[in-house]
């Protein structure tokens, strides 16, 4: 593994032209590197067969903790454009980003939503929760960053972003619409979002749920025993029946709040396995942006009470998502 002063020197030594002379051909699709499968799904949308993507952060992977590659490297020294997400979700890349950006075509998605949006982060003080996509509505001001890179690198072909990003911006007001419909059928004193870390904060917001998670925004941060010891005490004097894992991050901590409430006398289900850093499968619905929030909201709504469609939003979930 590479260590920081070894990438930031290759970043920089690398030969590279300056921005102004990297036109794309129109004959080529466009090259681009993004770290999380959110924003590369985002930059299929927008650039459609403009663009070929490659996502470093697949399925399963947590961008807190991951480190550039070698070939990640070389994949981003050959791209067009490179996406990130910022907002220090990939703490660990930060400084290989400060400094690749200063010779290569380099956008930060999430840096474009307005500050008022943005919640504080729990360990930093001057940073904030990076977890934007979780709700659509906040996402949509990613995609049109996605969009404004594109045309920044290809804008003979604006006007075709522009429809793209006109169409999927469509899809995603539908799927908010879904989610908040979905979402309000769960009982009030039923609205209780506990997780391994504490990814669903947007989310708590935009639909009125109180969210907890045994870690915090970072899933670098500690859960000490007292965290756990705290959290089963609440579990039982509330009732709470479910508590979600998910893809990205170990269940271990989720076991544990679920073992300590049982030698109470309390007993708690996993209500589901839910994409917080992550999409689900390449290839699958639960794979595409769309799809891996229809998957959350539907097994939220379901396992905390709600009446919602076993198959999601058109009936494309997976069967026992």
């Amino acid at each position: 593994m590479l260590s920081r002063r070894r990438v930031v020197a290759l970043a920089a030594g690398v030969a590279l032209q300056p921005l102004a002379m990297l036109p794309a051909s129109a004959a080529q699709p466009l090259k681009v590197v993004a770290t999380t499968g959110m924003i590369a799904d985002a930059a299929r949308q927008v650039g459609g067969d403009l663009v070929e993507v490659r996502a470093l952060m697949g399925p399963g992977i947590d961008p807190h903790s991951y480190r550039q590659t070698r070939s990640d490297i070389v994949a981003m020294t050959r791209a067009d454009l490179v996406l990130w997400h910022g907002l220090y979700l990939e703490a660990q890349m930060q400084a290989f980003f400060q400094a690749f950006g200063r010779k290569r075509p380099l956008v930060a998605v999430a840096e474009a939503l307005p500050r008022g949006l943005l919640r504080h982060h729990d360990d930093y003080e001057d940073k904030f929760d990076p977890h934007i996509w979780m709700v659509p509505d906040l996402w949509k001001h990613a995609v049109a960053e996605v969009q404004r890179a594109l045309t920044g690198v290809r804008p003979e072909s604006a006007e075709i972003f522009a429809a793209n990003a006109a169409a999927h911006l469509a899809a995603l007001d539908r799927l908010s619409d879904y989610a908040g419909k979905t979402l309000a059928g769960v009982p009030e004193a039923a609205r209780v979002l506990l997780t391994a870390h504490d990814a669903f904060g947007y989310f708590g917001d935009a639909y009125g749920f109180e969210v907890l998670g045994i870690q915090g925004i970072s899933t670098e941060s500690e859960a000490g025993l007292n965290r756990i010891g705290q959290l089963v005490d609440l579990l039982v004097a509330r009732g709470i029946g479910a508590v979600f894992v998910e893809s990205s991050v170990s269940d271990r901590n989720i076991r544990a709040l679920i073992e300590g409430a049982g030698a109470r006398g309390h007993t708690v289900r996993i209500g589901g396995e839910l994409y917080s850093d992550a999409m689900g499968p390449e290839g699958s619905y639960e794979g595409t942006y769309i799809g891996m929030i229809d998957h959350n909201v539907t097994v939220i709504a379901g396992a905390l009470g709600a009446d919602a469609p076993a198959r999601g939003m058109d009936g494309k979930l997976s069967a026992g998502s």
